[in-house]
């Protein structure tokens, strides 16, 4: 006999402040009743402030299933990601920056690793680490993020891996969004890097006008998650027990 499906609610681009802890609230009372636990793809915040993390950790201390995340650009605009991070870890919430966790939920393991993910581009179109000493930078950023992708995914041992990502690790997602932005909404490194390792799902957010689902050349799910183009709080994902 199968076990109850595992329920994985995910969701990004939050972009909380002080003026929408009521709403959040009012749209995440539901989540513990209707979920296992929560992912949530970047953009936490609106600027990257203290502040702000502890307006969306007053808001998660009422979800009592477990809460992952990984920062966004917007989380890192202010320079202060430390400090948000601090909030949030001391709220509870496992913040994953390049590296893994793994929880038992219901007698099966779920496994999740963890980057914020960059741009780059896809092939046809995507950014090379030759000339000026920016665009060296740019793209060893991305590589540097995918590689940590990779290592986290296969230091998993569990029954169900995700990656969770905020930037797009394919074009798929993209569809919606003008051409000339695709550079800086992902890179197709972060999808290799999923192939290499393997997973289950791919999780992220940023391309507000993006499409819901793709996959990596692979073959694994990807869905882009931003609250903009799931339409909803979040979104929950089933797997069969």
């Amino acid at each position: 006999m199968t076990g109850a499906p595992l329920r994985v609610a995910a969701a990004a681009d939050l972009h909380v402040d002080r003026s929408k802890t009521d709403e959040w609230r009012r749209w995440l009372a539901p989540l513990s009743d209707e979920a296992d636990v929560l992912l949530l793809g970047g953009d936490l915040t609106q600027i990257g402030i203290a502040d702000e993390a502890e307006a969306l950790a007053e808001v998660l201390a009422e979800v009592s299933v477990p809460v992952f995340a990984v920062l966004g650009n917007h989380d890192l605009h202010s320079g202060a990601a430390v400090d948000v991070r601090r909030v949030l870890e001391r709220a509870g919430v496992w913040v994953l920056d390049g590296d893994h966790a793994q929880l038992e939920i219901a007698g099966r393991s779920l496994g999740i690793a963890g980057v914020t993910g960059f741009g780059g581009g896809f092939p046809g179109a995507e950014a090379s680490d030759f000339g000026e000493l920016e665009m060296k930078r740019f793209v060893a950023r991305t590589r540097r993020m995918a590689d940590q992708l990779e290592e986290g995914l296969e230091a998993l041992d569990a029954d169900l891996r995700i990656a969770l990502l905020h930037y797009a690790p394919v074009s798929d997602t993209l569809d919606g969004e003008r051409l000339e932005l695709y550079p800086f909404l992902g890179s197709h490194l972060l999808g290799r890097s999923v192939d290499a390792a393997g997973a289950d799902l791919v999780l992220h957010g940023h391309a507000h006008f993006g499409s819901e689902e793709g996959k990596t050349l692979g073959g694994v799910p990807v869905r882009n998650v931003a609250q903009m183009v799931i339409r909803a709080p979040y979104r929950v994902f089933r797997f069969a027990g």
